[in-house]
């Protein structure tokens, strides 16, 4: 169609078969159904443990101090009421501040249990306010999220015009909000053309030089947009129904370099059935595997005798992405940085032996002993790896670590294809992800509450038919 022309269009058929897939398909996976109760308690989790960060928690709570909604959204591990804008802020950037939740690797890389900011702040407040809303409408709706990110991602490389994978997340937040709002078909379809309209964030917080803080509340920034543009759509705001494919105008000519989006599969729950759990360590995935072989070379250096300063050099033999986004080398400006440099994920477990959200704070960077191993730590991309990344029949993060010693021996190199927390280990994963849930737990909550807790949660049918009020209600400060 010309640009100059004024006939209305048709909807775009991304944002139809979206719209319809998140109003229309039920989820019949078992598999399914059970990661999302795993998704729902680890983000749960992951947002506990971050609230232990002043970083993190002076961006919380109401836009303006002292401002409480009666039966607003409530921020789990917090005494916050809020109204669901914010609540999805704040939730949303609670679960991905320490960057521990599940993860999801293609042509995009993205956390689609982000958008719980969205789905939990929407579902308490409507159920606090009248909607016979349960958790099992809020683990539909987790499934379908993780859907509509993952298979957007896919094959559309979103960071290959610059643009950060939060655009996925309000995309996903808006359609899974307008299905707990019941908006009704052109109201959704309205929402989501709003989202290519929007102006799209930049990845320039999450690489060299301006590596920063913002990487870690950029999700939940998409989650309160995704609310805000849903409730602007349930007052019969109108859409654009061109917003993807308009010439010039439309978000393929402006921010997609022209293309369109590209699908190889339709919209089921094969996102969420895939996905990938961090299980062991607060760590960008693509170093998931690196940080398991170098805890595995710590022991063998203690073994022998030695330690890391005996290290002479460290080669990574990893994929192609892993190098693009966190191979770095130079000064480490603060914790967002450090936790995207896989030389610091290295160093520091084979140093001391482990790898935790703390040890990307300034007290213990400023050991001279990382950056002087540091520098001492290269990546080699190898081609077999990145076919296998990229391989839907693998789904591999590899890395292999070779270490040469002062003396020129050299370890054998010891290679991580799959890290504890990918779908081929799963079974050997799960009960470390409960482990994970409970120690969260604890920081926030006295012993009484948290068996409560436990105890509601290991009842799986019972926790599908708890009204939303009722389960947000046993997280409130």
């Amino acid at each position: 169609m010309p640009a100059d022309d004024n006939a209305r269009p048709a909807w775009d058929e991304v944002l139809v078969t979206i719209t319809d897939y998140v109003r229309d398909f039920q989820p019949t996976s078992g598999l399914a159904w059970q990661t999302a109760r795993h998704v729902l308690l680890d983000s749960l989790g992951c947002a506990f443990e971050a609230l232990d960060y002043p970083a993190c928690t002076r961006l919380l709570g109401p836009v303006v101090p002292g401002a409480t909604l009666e039966h607003g959204a409530r921020v789990p591990g917090t005494g916050f009421q809020l109204d669901p804008v914010k609540a999805a802020f704040d939730i949303g950037a609670t679960i991905r501040w320490l960057d521990y939740n599940d993860t999801w690797l293609a042509a995009e890389w993205g956390h689609p249990s982000d958008n719980l900011g969205a789905i939990l702040a929407v579902a308490d407040w409507r159920s606090r306010n009248g909607a016979a809303l349960t958790m099992r409408d809020v683990l539909e709706c987790v499934i379908k999220a993780h859907e509509v990110q993952g298979v957007m991602a896919l094959l559309n490389a979103f960071n290959g015009v610059g643009l950060d994978h939060v655009v996925l997340v309000k995309l996903a937040s808006t359609a899974t909000a307008c299905r707990l709002l019941e908006l009704d078909r052109e109201q959704s379809l309205a929402a989501l053309s709003q989202v290519f309209v929007d102006g799209q964030s930049l990845r320039t917080y999450r690489h060299a030089p301006n590596t920063g803080s913002r990487k870690s509340w950029a999700a939940g920034d998409a989650c309160s947009r995704a609310v805000r543009l849903a409730l602007i759509a349930a007052t019969g705001e109108m859409g654009y129904p061109g917003a993807l494919t308009a010439p010039r105008w439309g978000f393929y000519d402006v921010s997609f370099g022209g293309l369109p989006f590209r699908f190889d599969r339709g919209f089921g729950s094969y996102v969420i059935e895939n996905v990938l759990f961090k299980v062991s360590y607060p760590a960008e995935f693509h170093a998931q595997s690196a940080v398991e072989a170098a805890m595995q070379l710590h022991a063998r250096l203690g073994a022998l005798g030695r330690d890391a300063t005996d290290i002479e050099r460290i080669v990574i033999r990893t994929q192609e992405a892993c190098i693009r986004i966190i191979d770095k080398q130079g000064p480490l400006d603060n914790p967002a940085d450090r936790d995207h440099c896989i030389q610091y994920m290295v160093a520091v477990p084979l140093l001391f032996g482990r790898l935790t959200a703390a040890d990307y704070e300034d007290e213990v960077a400023a050991d001279p002993r990382i950056d002087a191993l540091r520098a001492r730590i290269h990546c080699v991309e190898d081609p077999g790896f990145t076919a296998d990344y990229h391989d839907p029949a693998r789904r591999s993060i590899a890395n292999g670590l070779t270490v040469t010693l002062r003396d020129g021996t050299v370890l054998d190199e010891v290679v991580v294809e799959y890290p504890v927390g990918h779908r081929r280990r799963r079974a050997e994963g799960v009960p470390m992800l409960e482990d994970k849930f409970r120690r969260n737990l604890a920081r926030r909550f006295p012993r009484e509450r948290q068996d409560r807790i436990l105890a509601a949660v290991r009842d799986h049918d019972g926790l599908e038919a708890m009204p939303v009020r009722e389960f947000m209600g046993m997280f409130t400060l």
